[in-house]
């Protein structure tokens, strides 16, 4: 559970990956522990998703892999944590770096500011090919205002599952509960998919994804809340804290209704509303459905302010529950 020593690694980790993020001179010579973890999940993906077993059967042998790969990822982290544990200060320092390599603030503002860029210098075409980096909607049904939609409300989500979520289980169980996560949401990424081939063999990833993401979505949205108000006044506060009540539930994710509802109101645009994927339309409903439904590339500025205003606060709870403690 939470202890000092984790928090203040927590602490210095948030604080690097701000100021350093993933370097492309190292990640392009050595493969991210995430691409690691991708790899497991789609060897064991290939060889157990057997599209010619019944839907139960790719069921079951999908539960029985997530469940086995949860388990090595917590027992690598806690072969990893006792080793480290031996070390001394060194360990902390290995420590202390792992943790801020599974962060993704400064990565991911990289690539919506990208989106940003591209909008404002290359027009719509450089918009979109941006944006497909980082949302998996088809980005040549997209106008301007759809390519901002989309870069805020991946910025919103991911605030979540790739800064607050990580961050909230390796606060509580170290480095098995990091390793953990990142192996759950990665699996998620890769099979936890609505389609013919992953419906039932990634339903144990997705389902399991949607628990694990449960708190820390909400904090989110609570986190993008209070950072909004901390920039224009309480008043301002208490409508985003309405709105992210009043729309979350409307998501049909039962955890990125949370950031993004908070989020658009914090930008005071509309977010969701209809979108295609692969082909197919998704009648979704928009959030904060009375603000500006035209977004353009300045309001992806004002969301990435309130992005680093959200991780300066966490940032600040950390180390008052590091003195705390």
């Amino acid at each position: 559970m939470l202890e000092a020593s984790s928090l203040a690694i927590l602490l210095i980790a948030l604080i690097l990956d701000r100021l350093i993020g993933d370097p492309d001179w190292l990640w392009s010579r050595v493969p991210h522990p995430v691409v690691w973890f991708g790899k497991l999940i789609d060897l064991f993906e290939r060889n157990f998703n057997n599209e010619e077993s019944s839907g139960s059967a790719r069921a079951r042998a999908g539960f029985l892999i997530t469940f086995l790969l949860v388990a090595f990822a917590v027992v690598v982290g806690r072969w990893l944590d006792l080793l480290l544990g031996w070390t001394g200060v060194a360990g902390l320092v290995i420590e202390t770096l792992v943790v801020m390599v599974l962060l993704a603030q400064k990565s991911l503002v990289v690539h919506v500011r990208a989106v940003q860029t591209a909008l404002r210098e290359e027009g719509l075409e450089g918009g979109r090919n941006a944006v497909s980096q980082i949302v998996g909607r088809d980005p040549e049904t997209l106008d301007d205002s759809g390519v901002a939609r989309a870069s805020i409300e991946s910025l919103a989500e991911n605030a979540s599952d790739g800064v607050i979520a990580p961050a909230f289980w390796y606060a509580l169980f170290g480095l098995p509960g990091l390793f953990a996560y990142k192996l759950i949401n990665t699996a998620d990424s890769m099979i936890g998919h609505r389609n013919e081939r992953y419906l039932a063999f990634g339903r144990a990833a997705a389902k399991l994804d949607d628990v694990v993401n449960w708190i820390p979505a909400r904090l989110s949205g609570i986190l993008i809340a209070i950072a909004d108000g901390s920039l224009r006044g309480l008043k301002r506060a208490r409508r985003t804290f309405a709105v992210t009540f009043r729309d979350a539930r409307l998501h049909r994710s039962p955890n990125a209704g949370w950031p993004e509802s908070a989020m658009a109101a914090a930008t005071g645009v509309a977010l969701g509303g209809p979108r295609s994927y692969g082909g197919e339309i998704t009648d979704d409903p928009y959030l904060n459905v009375a603000g500006r439904h035209f977004v353009s590339e300045k309001d992806i500025g004002v969301a990435i302010a309130v992005f680093w205003r959200s991780m300066t606060i966490l940032a600040v709870l950390v180390a008052i529950l590091a003195i705390l403690m």
